[in-house]
């Protein structure tokens, strides 16, 4: 069993800056490939990025690449998403997920992940 608590999000401007860290418990942690998706009300949940269990994978969805960076310290049983010139349209709630995978696939499904956390709201005005 593993739990996620997300945390870092909340109400900035267009083009600054925000980074999310997702804390999961468990002693196995660098064995699991980690993602965060994003959600609107009513809307499907939406792929951000992935990295595998060891960290030397990542992906990215278009709509983010070249503006996110996903990264995680095992030793910290932490994954982090940095947000870098936000727009209004990146505004959601940000859930982090773990599958448990030692592969390198990227993994951009939802269905595909085991674990979710509560998720935190960013917002990000005009």
């Amino acid at each position: 069993q593993v739990q996620l608590v997300e945390s870092g999000g909340g109400l900035v401007q267009a083009g600054d800056s925000l980074r999310l860290s997702c804390a999961a418990s468990g002693r196995t942690f660098s064995s699991y490939a980690m993602g965060w998706f994003r959600q609107a009300l009513g809307k499907e949940r939406e792929f951000v990025a992935t990295i595998s269990w060891s960290g030397s994978s990542t992906y990215y969805a278009n709509s983010v690449k070249g503006r996110f960076t996903i990264s995680r310290d095992n030793a910290k049983n932490t994954v982090y998403l940095q947000m870098n010139s936000l727009k209004p349209e990146d505004t959601d709630v940000y859930y982090c997920a773990a599958k448990y995978d030692r592969t390198l696939y990227p993994r951009r499904i939802a269905d595909e992940y085991d674990y979710w956390g509560q998720g935190t709201q960013v917002t990000v005005s005009s």
